[in-house]
């Protein structure tokens, strides 16, 4: 499991490839000057409920992976990601097969 770093004391979970993904999709909308929403839910054994971050060129994150590899990558997931990101609810973190449906619906 990777890791997420919001500012200097929030830290979220995430598997190695999905957080590979959202990397490149914020990097994205941060090199364009774009501001966002990052949301996701939490499943019942983390709690329930769902997080918003509000990421920004002044957001302090830091993406720590555990493998040393990168994984390789689908540019329909970060497609994916980003279409959702131009939304007012902002960019939806999601799976891999559920980035396939929105694409192919």
């Amino acid at each position: 499991m990777g890791s997420l770093t919001y500012g200097e004391t929030q830290t979220f979970e995430f598997d190695d490839r999905m957080l590979s993904h959202m990397k490149l999709a914020i990097v994205a909308k941060l090199l364009r000057h774009e501001s966002f929403l990052l949301n996701w839910s939490l499943p019942p054994d983390k709690g329930s409920g769902r997080i918003s971050l509000w990421i920004s060129r002044e957001s302090q994150l830091t993406f720590r992976f555990v493998g040393s590899r990168p994984p390789s990558i689908n540019l329909r997931w970060i497609e994916a990601l980003t279409a959702t990101s131009v939304r007012t609810g902002g960019m939806q973190v999601m799976d891999e097969a559920d980035a396939e449906m929105m694409l192919t619906a």
